[in-house]
């Protein structure tokens, strides 16, 4: 019987595949929240419960290779990076798929309509957070460039970039939220005030969406700084 290869037990196996493939499946089930109020504005609850139910199961594929990778994290000294701070980019990708279950699932056990008036800001809104969703995924796919290169040279620039415009992004998105908040409030009369105090809470975890994958950015700007 072979014996196991003596480097690979003392270096571990590199980290960094697992956690791009676990931000893909995260971003993967931010996605679904565009379809997901595309169905709920078109007051078709068949289709919204069948998205919601891809973005429940997304959201716990995340959490099984969140679980996988907490695992088998190596602990030896040799990791290209701290194993603290891994584990936090982990938990911050994991808390978007987080964000994207509670929405959906809030709106779908509530039967939340929204207001007609409302329907296209809210899906750029949406669209704006996804965005934001996907440009930190573009950035995490660059971890093992940065491996490559020590974390310096001409890649930290490229990634730096990729997180500037993650910042851009998200601060759109803020804009936004105040934008349809705004409008919201002016539509608060014609609405029963239980359906208002959920609709701003729907509004606050689309912006908490795009807040969470910027602070995945800002989670690996601070590699980058080490």
């Amino acid at each position: 019987m072979p014996s196991a290869n003596p480097f690979a037990i003392l270096f571990g196996k590199s980290p960094i595949k697992p956690m791009q493939e676990h931000m893909a499946v995260v971003t993967e089930a931010a996605g679904l929240l565009k379809p997901f109020f595309a169905a709920v504005i078109a007051n078709d609850w068949t289709a919204a419960e069948q998205v919601q139910i891809k973005i429940h199961a997304l959201e716990n594929d995340a959490d099984k290779l969140k679980k996988d990778l907490r695992l088998h994290l190596p602990k030896s000294l040799f990791l290209p990076v701290p194993r603290s701070d891994l584990l936090e980019l982990l938990s911050g990708q994991d808390r978007i798929a987080n964000r994207a279950k509670d929405i959906a699932g809030i709106m779908l056990g509530r039967k939340m309509k929204l207001p007609k008036a409302l329907g296209d800001q809210m899906m750029e809104f949406v669209g704006s957070a996804v965005e934001t969703v996907e440009q930190s995924l573009t950035a995490i796919n660059e971890l093992d460039e940065l491996l490559e290169t020590g974390f310096s040279g001409r890649e930290v620039d490229i990634v730096a970039n990729m997180i500037g415009e993650l910042d851009r992004l998200e601060n759109r998105a803020d804009e936004m939220e105040v934008s349809i908040r705004a409008a919201l409030f002016a539509l608060e009369s014609e609405m029963p005030p239980v359906d208002v105090m959920f609709l701003y809470r729907v509004i606050d975890w689309v912006g908490d969406v795009a807040d969470r994958a910027q602070k995945v950015g800002s989670r690996l700007e601070l590699l980058l700084a080490r």
